[in-house]
C-alpha cells in the first residue's frame, strides 16, 4: 500500500515506524528538514520537504496513485487543506485527518463529507486520550481498560499485589473461585517480558496482567487479582487546555471536580462551561495550593498540560502530598520509560491516536487496533469472512487455528453474545475476533490469517 503521511512530529514519525515495519510504500511529507532527516537513517521510507497542503508538494510526494493519505501535522486547517487538494486534484481514495479543534468536531457530520470537507476518517486525539483516562477513572485500579465490539467486551490490564485470590495460584484457578464469571488471561508481562499463559501458569505479585471479559464482569475479575480500590470521588485536574476541558466536561456530573489553570481568561471560559466543577487560577507545582485544595483527599489526580517536564514534576509532588492516584500526561516516549513508582499511570497520546489510525491503514476487516506498552504490543479487533473452504479460522475450532506464535486469542463477539475464548468454541462467519499480540511484527501474520481465499463458492 502506498501511504503519504503529512506532518513528521511525534504522531507521524511513530506512525511512520509502525507501518514501514509492515513492507508498505511510506512517503512522509514535512517542512522540517532536520525531522525527515532524522526519519530517514532509521526508516526504509521516502521523504519530502514542503508545505503539507500544496498542490505541488502532495504531487512530489506520488499524491496521483497514492492510496492513503494521512494529515497529522500540527494545524488542523493545514490537514482539512491537504485532504481537499488530494480529493480535488488526485482523486485520492482515503484520506485521514487529525483534527483537534472542538469548534470544528462539534459540527463534524455537517462539515466533513464528500459534498464540503472530503475526509473519510476525522481522528481526534483530545477526544481518544480523555476517553483512555476516563475509562481508567471508572475503573479504579486499571492501568488500561480498552473497549471491542462497541463495549461489549473490555480488555483490562492489572498489577497483581500481593495477597490477591489468584496471586501465587494456577491461572485455572480463577474459574474455581469465580464459576459464573468467564475470563481469559491473555497475556502477563513479568519484569517487562512478556509471557503466554497457559492453564497452570502461576501468577506473581507485581505480574502485568491483561485479562478480557464482559464489560459486566471486569470488577469481579479485578478482585481476584488485586484489592479493589474504592470508587473514586474526587478528581483535580493540572490543566484546562482542550484534554484537561474536555476530560472535565464529561466528569462534572458523575465526580467531584477541581480544575487548576494558569491562565486567567481560560479559567473564565472554563468556569462558564462547567455546571459542577470548581475552576481555580493557579500551578499545580504549588505545594500550598494544592494543600489549601485537599490534595490528601484526592482520589485522582490528573495533570494534563502539554509540557511534560510540567506533568512530571506536578505528578510526583501531587503523590507525595498524599494524591491516591496520579495519572499523567507524557508525549516524550524517552520519559515514559523513565518515570518511576510515584506516577502510577502515563498516559501517551501518540499511542492512543497511532491505534486508532491503525484501524483504518491494516489489511483485511480490523476494526479496531489498540496500541499496548508503548507501541510493543497490540490487541486488535478483526472479523472473520469466508467459509470453512475459503478461511484458515471460519468453521474451525480455536485450538484448530494455527496462531502465529505470541498471539492469542481473547474473546468472540457473535451479534449481542460475548464468548470468552474456550478451545472447543468454533468460529463463525462475520463473528469479531479479538486477538492479543505481545509482538507487534506478527500483525502482518495475523492478517494473513484471516484473508479469503478462492476457495470460497458461491
Amino acid at each position: 500500500m502506498k501511504i503519504i503521511i503529512l506532518g513528521a512530529g511525534q504522531v507521524g514519525g511513530t506512525l511512520a515506524e509502525n507501518l514501514a515495519d509492515e513492507l508498505n510504500d511510506i512517503i512522509v511529507v514535512d517542512t522540517d528538514a532536520e525531522r525527515l532527516r532524522a526519519l530517514q537513517d532509521k526508516l526504509d521510507i521516502a521523504t519530502v520537504m514542503g508545505e503539507a497542503s500544496h498542490p505541488n508538494t502532495l504531487y512530489r510526494a506520488g499524491a496521483e496513485d497514492a492510496d492513503l493519505l494521512i494529515a497529522v501535522t500540527n494545524s488542523d486547517e493545514i490537514n482539512m487543506m491537504a485532504c481537499q487538494v488530494a480529493h480535488t486534484l488526485f482523486n485520492t481514495p482515503t484520506k485521514i485527518s487529525r483534527v483537534r479543534s472542538p469548534n470544528y468536531l462539534s459540527r463534524q457530520e455537517e462539515l466533513f463529507n464528500p459534498q464540503n470537507i472530503p475526509v473519510d476518517v476525522i481522528i481526534g486525539p483530545e477526544q481518544l486520550v480523555t476517553k483512555n483516562i476516563r475509562q481508567l477513572i471508572a475503573n479504579p485500579g486499571a492501568l488500561q481498560v480498552l473497549d471491542f465490539a462497541e463495549g461489549k467486551v473490555q480488555l483490562v490490564a492489572v498489577r497483581a499485589y500481593y495477597g490477591g485470590p489468584i496471586v501465587g495460584q494456577e491461572l485455572q484457578q480463577i474459574r474455581q473461585h469465580m464459576p459464573k464469571v468467564d475470563t481469559r488471561v491473555a497475556a502477563i508481562f513479568r519484569q517487562n517480558r512478556p509471557i503466554i499463559p497457559v492453564a497452570d501458569t502461576v501468577v506473581e505479585a507485581d505480574d502485568e496482567v491483561f485479562f478480557i471479559a464482559a464489560r459486566e464482569n471486569i470488577r469481579k475479575v479485578m478482585a481476584e487479582l488485586r484489592k479493589v480500590d474504592n470508587p473514586y470521588r474526587k478528581v483535580m485536574i493540572a490543566g484546562g487546555g482542550n484534554i484537561g476541558a474536555t476530560l472535565a466536561l464529561s466528569l462534572d456530573r458523575e465526580y467531584q471536580v477541581k480544575v487548576i489553570e494558569r491562565d486567567y481568561a481560560r479559567c473564565r471560559t472554563l468556569s462558564e462551561r462547567l455546571k459542577n466543577a470548581l475552576v481555580l487560577n493557579g500551578s499545580a507545582s504549588e505545594p500550598n495550593l494544592l494543600a489549601a485544595e485537599g490534595i490528601e483527599q484526592t482520589d485522582v489526580f490528573c495533570a494534563l498540560t502539554n509540557n511534560d517536564e510540567s506533568n512530571i514534576m506536578m505528578s510526583m509532588l501531587a503523590k507525595r502530598m498524599g494524591a491516591k492516584k496520579v495519572i499523567t500526561l507524557i508525549t516524550n516516549p524517552a520519559y515514559a520509560e523513565m518515570v518511576g513508582d510515584e506516577i502510577d499511570i502515563s498516559v501517551s497520546p501518540q499511542q492512543i491516536t497511532i491505534g486508532s489510525l491503525l484501524a483504518h491503514v491494516r489489511r483485511g476487516d480490523i476494526s479496531i487496533v489498540h496500541s499496548l506498552r508503548r507501541g510493543a504490543a497490540e490487541a486488535i479487533e478483526v472479523i472473520a469472512h469466508g467459509d470453512a473452504y475459503s478461511s484458515k479460522v471460519v468453521g474451525r475450532r480455536l485450538d484448530e487455528i494455527d496462531l502465529p506464535e505470541g498471539v492469542t486469542i481473547g474473546a468472540i463477539v457473535r451479534g449481542e453474545e460475548v464468548l470468552i475464548a474456550h478451545k472447543h468454541i468454533e468460529v463463525e462467519t462475520d463473528d469479531h475476533v479479538i486477538l492479543f499480540l505481545v509482538d507487534r511484527a506478527k500483525t502482518a501474520a495475523v492478517e494473513k490469517l484471516f484473508q479469503v481465499g478462492f476457495g470460497f463458492f458461491s
